[in-house]
């Protein structure tokens, strides 16, 4: 990254002093380097960007095609599958309310909305059949909150997990622990750091708000660990990004000693 490099380029910046900080950063012992991704792991990187464009296109559209219909009288339930049955239950006869020129707008739009969901839906078989036939990406979804896209959204950015040397830098890369902020011994945790991949840190928050509600009830060890955040008044939305921390722990455990989630694991007594 630009910053670790910064501190050994000296005065002024050019091409000849960046190198000469980049030589220099590289000798360091303590310096982070980032492994060479492979083929597969790029193709897979490249298909969830794409999707990713996909769903962002669907979701405009849809806002979209919503607006369009509120500005004239026509209000839907909030929610997409809602919205699509109150869109395809339109009248297509005089008795609408809308114009022809409106009704046929409508029409063009939802079928775009179409194309774009058998893309999506194309996409997502994809991604089952990757992981599928990936002995890593197969063990990820034993565990609860990781599903099929965040399995291989994984291993697509981290591999076998190796890069990292235990599972809390994983959980730090990927901006999910509070920022530190010490001076003069006194340390300040602040919010979640936000750094490292965008996209998979969003998958893993998404994961844990669905898996929240189950987990909580389990009598598991995981289970009593968020009924007690949930029994002191933990804010909710603090919960579910300190269990995608623990999932991404937990992800870093399955993929570097091979092995699966223990979901029926006691708590003990």
């Amino acid at each position: 990254m630009p910053e670790y490099v910064r501190p050994y380029v000296k005065a002024h910046k050019n091409d000849d002093r960046d190198a000469e900080g980049i030589a220099e950063a590289a000798s360091r012992p303590t310096m982070r380097f980032v492994d060479i991704k492979t083929q597969q792991q790029l193709d897979v990187q490249t298909l969830h960007r794409v999707r990713s464009r996909l769903v962002a296109e669907r979701t405009n559209l849809i806002n979209q095609l919503r607006a369009i219909l509120l500005d004239r009288g026509v209000i839907f339930p909030a929610g997409r599958r809602k919205f699509q049955q109150g869109v395809d239950g339109l009248p297509i006869d005089e008795s609408c309310i809308l114009s022809p020129r409106i009704r046929q707008l409508t029409g063009d739009l939802r079928q775009e909305w179409r194309e774009l969901d058998a893309k999506i839906e194309a996409l997502n078989d994809e991604f089952i059949a990757l992981a599928r036939n990936d002995d890593n990406m197969r063990r990820l979804t034993s565990i609860p909150g990781i599903g099929v896209l965040n399995a291989t959204a994984l291993v697509a950015a981290v591999g076998d997990g190796r890069t990292f040397a235990k599972a809390r830098d994983l959980g730090a890369w990927l901006g999910l622990v509070p920022r530190q902020h010490t001076t003069g011994g006194k340390p300040r945790l602040l919010g979640i750091s936000k750094r490292g991949n965008t996209y998979l840190r969003t998958l893993l928050i998404h994961g844990a708000r669905a898996a929240l509600p189950i987990l909580s009830q389990n009598d598991t060890p995981l289970g009593h660990w968020l009924k007690a955040m949930i029994e002191r008044g933990v804010h909710r939305n603090a919960v579910v990004v300190a269990l995608a921390n623990k999932l991404a722990r937990k992800a870093w455990a399955v993929l570097c000693k091979k092995g699966t989630f223990e979901r029926g694991y006691p708590a003990a007594v």
